[in-house]
């Protein structure tokens, strides 16, 4: 740093201390500070009304070094939309000046200034507004003077209309908008005097919300102006989308004031995603912006969808001359037509009151003329005065925006009511009135009339109209222009299940596409799957995995499979359940018929043994081996084959009950019959012995009352078994995942292997028995035989056990008919085919003597 620039600067700091010094010594007084703010337009009245405006976008940039007073605003780049604006509320101003039924007698005048679309201007013209530009020094008194207007009208964007509403709330000075949409305005604990004739944001942040899902666009990109508006809006919007179960792939911000790398930074982002719908909450100023980048990168097939900002301005449209926006779908403001504005609007000698430079530089923008030829030496068509709008066509002559003409409108009638019934009008108005602003406020919250094109005005306790739009789409005609078509409406009003009513068939899409465009992070889950998250992504992101065995998904983007009931299971889609197959041993399967031809032919080869006993029931061979008895075990034999028939077919409850209680009392009336056959030909043999006397024991009486007491026992077991727990028909879920078992539930686990183990136990008898009578001689000896077949009873019935237990379903039916054959056919062919070969082919060998024949015993 330089000695001569610390030198300036402790000048400089001098000199403010001297001036805070003198101001302390001075006598209070109230003296504006700074230089004073001249209105662009002015008309004095009977009760003023303020404008803010920004009849300029922006404001050239200049460093301050703080050494000198800063120099005033150099406001640049005309906004035509600003002035159509001021001549609507300079349009309501003179109609309500010349109507006899409202204000009658009294004469609105305004006040109106450019703000260059700058924050701290705003600010300052407003103070301006109310203390009017007296730079006369009055005591302090004078200060608390009455407000130089009634009420402002404006500004159009949020972020000014929040500086001012702030400064001027605390004074109760009404603050009407016509354009500023933003959702934290609705705060009356910070803005008590604002109020806007054009929906919140709020509103029309969750129907941009309830639009993209109503299109199925998942996966969306959103792009923000980066102010209040845009800010806020935005964050409604991401909150409603988020409980929507939309996702932003990314959400970027920006100001048409920023550098241009951070404006490409941006599309970088954009170029690089994935996602093809943009929301755009912008405003038409940095839309504009926007769409010039895209041109120049050359980024096209985007579906836009916008806000009320841009959706229906014939600028933007007139601007996007690569055709970026084609499709675009948004939300506007419902369409309005105020009579005779636009005659007005074109009229644009009245702008030439106030400031002629303002004037001069607003008509040679407007007629692309000059006053005064530059010396630059370029030929300009020159300023006559008296240039017509008709036939010019730019953006002042474009009458698209009539809804938001129609909005500053309605405030300025709005204001017109209030103080209709403040003064008390009728046929004329009480002058007398002392006008309070709080008052004026409360009055105009209050207010509720309807205009000459029908149109309904109120407020609510936030300050806000009744939220309603139109669903506009960008359909491009062959000649290039643009036709804003309505294609729905949405209304804030009605039950949310009718709020937004759209007509998909007249909808054109970007490229000119006739289907809507798709817009997902991942593909919908089709049904027989649920959806899984990919980490680190948001929820619209996931894969499809296919649901499990037993589980069904019959919806799309089931979040889950749903486990089908234990009788059902899922077909190979996965999209439905399917009754299980019921698997039983049925006389149909080629097992079930062959057991069936098996029992049957076994029930025959008894009755053919039975007849051939009988035939030969005189013989010796019969007669010696205990006839009754022999029949006794044929007849229990052929119900042994019976009985094995009851395993096959549906378990029903009958059939359960019979078939395991008829296999065991009828093996042990074989068995019983066997043991007695055993013992009769162990104890004839024995009873020969000298001093033996054991016959008398084992005579037939004592025979039949043997087999009645084994039998009766087996009976008693089978009795409790089936008072106690019964067997009974189940299905049995978890042997095969597909299908249901059928089978019988054994009940008491203690009966059926009670009645088994009696079998067995008499078996084990049987085969001792038969084991101590294996010497006896060997024309007699049916021991032997009887031996035999208990081998083959004992060892199917062993085996029997865990081929039971280990097989399923009805494979351990089959083996237990299986069992209940094998003992059957061992028993008989072991016992009775011996005595029927002898009866048949040996007949010879058939006669007493041979049976009592004797010979050397042969080991067994």
């Amino acid at each position: 740093m330089t000695s001569t620039k610390l030198t300036k600067q402790g000048w400089a700091l001098i000199h403010l201390l001297f001036v805070a010094s003198f101001i302390v010594a001075e006598e209070p007084e109230c003296r504006q500070r700074g230089d004073p703010e001249n209105p662009q337009l002015v008309k004095d009245g009977d009760i003023m009304l303020g404008g803010v405006f920004s009849f300029h976008n922006n404001w050239k940039e200049k460093q301050e070094t703080y050494l000198h007073k800063p120099l005033p605003l150099q406001c640049t780049s005309l906004n035509f939309r600003e002035f159509q604006l001021a001549q609507a509320m300079l349009f309501a101003i003179e109609e309500i000046n010349n109507s006899s039924d409202l204000l009658p007698g009294i004469f609105l005048g305004y006040k109106i200034y450019d703000t260059c679309g700058s924050i701290a201007r705003s600010v300052k013209v407003a103070l301006a507004l109310l203390n009017s530009n007296d730079n006369i020094s009055a005591p302090s008194k004078a200060c608390t003077k009455p407000a130089h207007v009634q009420a402002i009208m404006g500004e159009a964007s949020s972020s000014p209309s929040t500086a001012i509403a702030t400064v001027i709330g605390s004074f109760s000075i009404p603050l009407i908008s016509h354009f500023a949409t933003c959702a934290c305005l609705s705060d009356k604990t910070r803005y008590p005097s604002f109020l806007r004739t054009i929906p919140s944001d709020y509103h029309q942040s969750r129907a941009l919300a309830h639009l993209v899902k109503y299109f199925g666009w998942t996966w969306v990109g959103a792009v923000r102006t980066n102010d209040d508006y845009g800010n806020s809006g935005m964050a409604t919007f991401t909150e409603t989308a988020e409980q929507l179960g939309i996702c932003l792939e990314y959400s970027v911000s920006f100001f048409r004031t920023d550098s241009s790398y951070k404006i490409l930074r941006n599309i970088d982002i954009i170029r690089t995603s994935t996602s093809k719908v943009i929301v755009a909450f912008l405003s038409q100023a940095d839309m504009d912006v926007l769409i010039h980048e895209f041109s120049k990168q050359n980024l096209t097939g985007y579906q836009w969808v916008g806000t009320e900002a841009w959706i229906f301005d014939f600028q933007t449209a007139a601007a996007d001359t690569n055709h970026i926006l084609d499709g675009a779908i948004g939300l506007s403001i419902p369409k309005a037509h105020v009579s005779g504005l636009k005659e007005f609007i074109f009229n644009v000698k009245p702008l030439n009151l106030t400031d002629k430079d303002f004037f001069t530089e607003f008509y040679e923008a407007l007629f692309s003329c000059k006053f005064k030829q530059s010396q630059s030496g370029e030929i300009q068509t020159e300023c006559t005065g008296h240039e017509d709008l008709t036939g010019v066509e730019n953006t002042f002559t474009d009458m698209s925006l009539m809804p938001i003409f129609n909005n500053m409108y309605k405030g300025v009638y709005a204001v017109a009511h209030a103080l209709d019934n403040i003064l008390s009008c009728n046929e004329t108005c009480k002058n007398s009135v002392q006008l309070d602003p709080y008052t004026i406020l409360q009055h105009i919250q209050r207010i509720h009339f309807e205009t000459k094109g029908g149109d309904e005005v109120y407020f609510n306790e936030h300050g806000d109209p009744a939220a309603k739009y139109e669903i506009i789409n960008w359909q491009p005609r062959e000649s290039g222009i643009v036709n804003f078509v309505t294609v729905g409406f949405y209304d804030a009003s009605l039950p949310a299940d009718k709020q937004m009513d759209v007509q998909t068939e007249s909808l054109i899409w970007a490229q000119k596409a006739m289907q809507v465009p798709v817009s997902v992070c991942s593909e919908k889950c089709p049904p027989g799957t649920r959806k899984v998250l990919q980490k680190g992504k948001p929820v619209c992101c996931y894969d499809c995995i296919r649901c499990a065995e037993g589980e069904i998904s019959n919806n799309t983007d089931s979040v889950a499979c749903v486990r089908c009931s234990p009788e059902f299971w899922s077909n190979d889609r996965r999209d439905a359940c399917l009754k299980k197959e019921a698997v039983f041993l049925s006389y149909e399967e080629i097992m079930g018929a062959l057991l069936t031809v098996a029992s049957l032919f076994g029930t025959c080869m008894t009755a053919i043994v039975a007849v051939i006993f009988i035939k030969y029931r005189k013989t010796p061979l019969v007669r010696a081996n205990n006839s009754e008895l022999s029949f006794l075990l044929l007849f229990s034999l052929t119900l042994c084959f019976l009985c094995s028939l009851t395993f096959i077919g549906r378990p029903s409850e009958w059939s359960c009950m019979l078939r395991h209680t008829a296999f065991g009392i009828t093996f042990v009336l074989c068995i019983s019959c066997v043991l007695g056959k055993t013992m009769v030909v162990l104890m004839a043999f024995k009873a020969t012995l000298p001093g033996t006397n054991m016959m008398k024991w084992f005579g037939p009486a004592q025979q039949r009352l043997s087999v009645l007491g084994f039998t009766l026992m087996q009976l008693i077991i089978c009795v409790a078994w089936l008072a106690i727990s019964p067997p009974f028909p189940s299905k049995n879920f978890k042997e095969f995942k597909d299908k249901i078992i059928l089978e019988c539930a054994l009940g008491s686990a203690i009966g059926f292997w009670s009645v088994l183990g009696y079998i067995g136990l008499l078996a084990i008898l049987c085969f001792i028995f038969a084991f101590l009578a294996r010497k006896l001689p060997d024309n007699f000896n049916e021991a032997k035989f009887i031996t035999f077949s208990m081998l083959i009873f004992c060892a199917v019935w062993l085996t029997f056990i865990p081929a039971y237990v280990s097989s399923p379903g009805k494979f351990s039916v089959a083996v237990e008919i299986f069992a209940i054959l094998a003992s059957s056919f061992g028993l008989l062919i072991c016992i009775f085919i011996p005595k029927c070969y002898i009866m048949l082919m040996k007949p010879e060998k058939n006669t007493k003597k041979n049976l009592m024949g004797k010979g050397p015993p042969k080991a067994f």
